[in-house]
């Protein structure tokens, strides 16, 4: 599959697709004879995953250590695990900070319709 494909099927720009195989978000994906990149499913999954894990916000230092880990064999499954459990903490902690603020917009935006039925504006 060719860059401007997997471009398309992502929906990641060509240019970060050669930015993340270049800092190891992704391992170097083969090339033709006349050098043009050529994708692999296994390759595919590797884009897959690394755009599931940018979006929920892991940091590409992280991401590309997991990759470089598992490009490493079994060996290094410990290494991974702890490295995911260390992600999935921060994320934690960033998801209650999300939750605090959607409670707190919920609370202002019931305010404001309170405000619109009785033409005026209260805080509890």
């Amino acid at each position: 599959m060719t860059i401007s494909e997997v471009s398309k099927r992502y929906g990641i720009s060509q240019d970060t697709l050669r930015y993340y195989e270049r800092v190891g978000v992704i391992p170097p994906v083969r090339r033709t004879k006349s050098g043009v990149r050529d994708y692999s499913e296994e390759d595919c999954g590797w884009v897959e995953l690394a755009g599931c894990m940018r979006g929920a916000g892991l940091p590409l230092p992280a991401l590309a250590e997991y990759v470089r880990l598992s490009r490493q064999g079994d060996v290094t499954i410990p290494d991974r695990r702890a490295l995911l459990l260390e992600q999935k903490e921060q994320l934690t902690v960033q998801l209650k900070a999300i939750q605090n603020t959607m409670e707190r917009l919920e609370y202002k935006i019931s305010c404001y319709d309170r405000a619109m039925e009785t033409g005026r504006l209260v805080w509890d």
